[in-house]
């Protein structure tokens, strides 16, 4: 299974995919560029922007991905 059918899969089972879920759940570490490959396709992903802060109350920004 290649690592664009890794993330439509999960999304599939679990309703949406961040950077971090990728990195630790499926092993992926350039998501970004997993996110392009799958647009190149076709398929075509939502992202909502999340905060969330860090270890050092700081507060980060980044994308939630579904299936639109």
């Amino acid at each position: 299974m290649t690592q664009c059918e890794r993330i439509i899969k999960y999304i599939r089972d679990f309703g949406s995919i961040t950077n971090r879920e990728a990195s630790y759940e499926l092993g992926i570490l350039n998501f970004g560029a997993r996110i392009s490959d799958l647009r190149r396709q076709g398929i075509i992903l939502k992202a909502t922007p999340e905060k969330s802060k860090n270890r050092y109350n700081e507060i980060c920004v980044y994308n939630r991905y579904t299936l639109a």
